[in-house]
């Protein structure tokens, strides 16, 4: 039996060649291909994979986000994250997501195809190069919170506010990003004060600085 996968990455020369290398094996089927986050949730929709291959740095709706909102649209799908990042926010960002596995891109072919089995059996797979930073997130985890800690965590920033930050970040204006997310320009104006109030800044400039800083989106 096939496993049916779609490719999610913003690079078309590292589309082409998962393709030509996951074509290789009988059991492993490319439905589709997309370049941004939002792309990878629509073709989700249409051609109910079984698993995404998922970059985390995607332009529009970041692998995290874009994560979240295809396993809300079909849970039955697995994702794993292919990326070059090993640093713990995005690793942990990606599994608070809900993705399956997490793999490196440098890593060789037979790990790739071995992890996208594993994860379409529903077994999780971790690069052994990012292990630790998994355990060491656990054990922070043991750490009693302070009550700092709680009130950081009640400034957390909602799906919607990540969203529309990582869309002001990449460049776009109150317009674009309402007319990309088919709302109205002034609940994004609305969003965008909460954002700032809630992190601290006081400009467009610092807002990118700390959406790159957060993993949010990237240079």
């Amino acid at each position: 039996m096939k496993i049916n996968i779609i490719l999610a990455d913003d690079h078309h020369v590292i589309r082409e060649g998962l393709r030509l290398l996951l074509e290789r094996e009988t059991d492993l089927l490319v439905l589709a291909e997309a370049d941004t986050g939002r792309g990878a949730l629509s073709a989700v929709k249409k051609f109910n994979p079984d698993l995404v291959i998922m970059d985390v740095s995607m332009p529009e709706l970041n692998g995290m986000e874009a994560t979240r909102k295809i396993l809300s649209e079909a849970p039955a799908t697995k994702v794993l994250a292919l990326s070059m990042y090993s640093d713990k926010r995005f690793v942990e960002g990606m599994f608070q997501a809900g993705v399956s596995g997490y793999i490196l891109k440098n890593c060789i072919a037979r790990e790739l195809v071995s992890a996208i089995r594993l994860v379409a059996k529903g077994q999780v797979y971790i690069s052994p190069e990012i292990a630790g930073t998994i355990v060491d997130g656990y054990l922070s985890r043991l750490v009693p919170q302070t009550d700092t800690t709680h009130r950081l965590q009640r400034k957390t920033l909602t799906d919607r506010e990540r969203e529309i930050l990582q869309l002001i970040s990449e460049g776009q204006n109150s317009k674009e990003v309402a007319e990309t997310l088919h709302v109205s320009s002034k609940t994004v104006d609305a969003h965008r004060r909460n954002i700032m109030e809630k992190v601290g800044v006081h400009s467009i400039a610092e807002l990118t600085k700390f959406a790159i800083r957060e993993g949010i989106t990237t240079l």
